[in-house]
């Protein structure tokens, strides 16, 4: 039997997702700044719990929510909420993410594939970052690869996403070693050079909270 054929999750029952990832966020509030006060301003946890913990919110006054409406929710959260670019940057991401899921009624391996891949491709229209130059593209883009990679040859929905959120740890590990080419800590130079991107550390966050969310209710 085919198992990617039958992993699926009703789309209208999944907000739980984005509940789950709001709290993933909110508890790694602290090490994100800590790791973003090595080369930039400090401050990436704390914005990211802002915008996190107003989407959380706002789906605690709505109530039980689908996915693609719990991520129009975040989406909008993050741009109110969060200061600098990564407001914009993740804003983005969610909101074309939620878009490749309206009007769909559930969620198999195709689709979240299809989703993933509509949310980098808006991230990208909005900056110049690439694999290389020590972001959050760094994370999101391998995840986003080696999930379809995983696809060609075979696996299942489940297992996709696990490779996923391996390619997702990889890349955020490989920013240790790259020199930052964009944003602040590019003045830095070399001096960049040994401490993670904290942007890539929040995409990890992210894409492993979401593959875990998927991944433990497909029937």
């Amino acid at each position: 039997m085919n198992t990617a054929a039958i992993q699926r999750l009703p789309l209208a029952d999944a907000g739980f997702v984005v509940r789950e990832l709001v709290d993933v966020i909110q508890r790694n509030r602290d090490p994100l700044s800590e790791i973003d006060a090595a080369i930039g301003d400090g401050d990436h946890g704390i914005n990211m719990s802002k915008g996190f913990g107003q989407c959380g919110a706002r789906l605690d006054a709505r109530g039980a929510t689908s996915l693609p409406d719990a991520l129009d929710v975040l989406s909008t959260s993050l741009m109110d909420g969060i200061g600098g670019s990564m407001g914009p940057l993740y804003g983005s991401f969610f909101m074309d993410f939620a878009a490749a899921l309206k009007g769909r009624d559930t969620l198999d391996a195709a689709l979240f594939g299809e989703a993933l891949s509509a949310g980098l491709a808006g991230l990208r229209t909005i900056s110049d970052a690439k694999v290389g130059d020590k972001t959050l593209i760094d994370t999101l883009a391998p995840a986003d690869a080696a999930f379809h990679e995983a696809l060609r040859a075979g696996d299942d929905f489940r297992h996709a996403l696990a490779a996923m959120s391996a390619a997702a740890e990889r890349g955020k590990e490989s920013t240790r070693w790259l020199q930052a080419k964009i944003g602040r800590a590019s003045r830095l130079g070399e001096r960049s050079v040994g401490t993670l991107d904290a942007g890539a550390v929040s995409c990890c966050l992210i894409l492993c909270s979401v593959a875990s969310s998927i991944g433990a209710r497909l029937n």
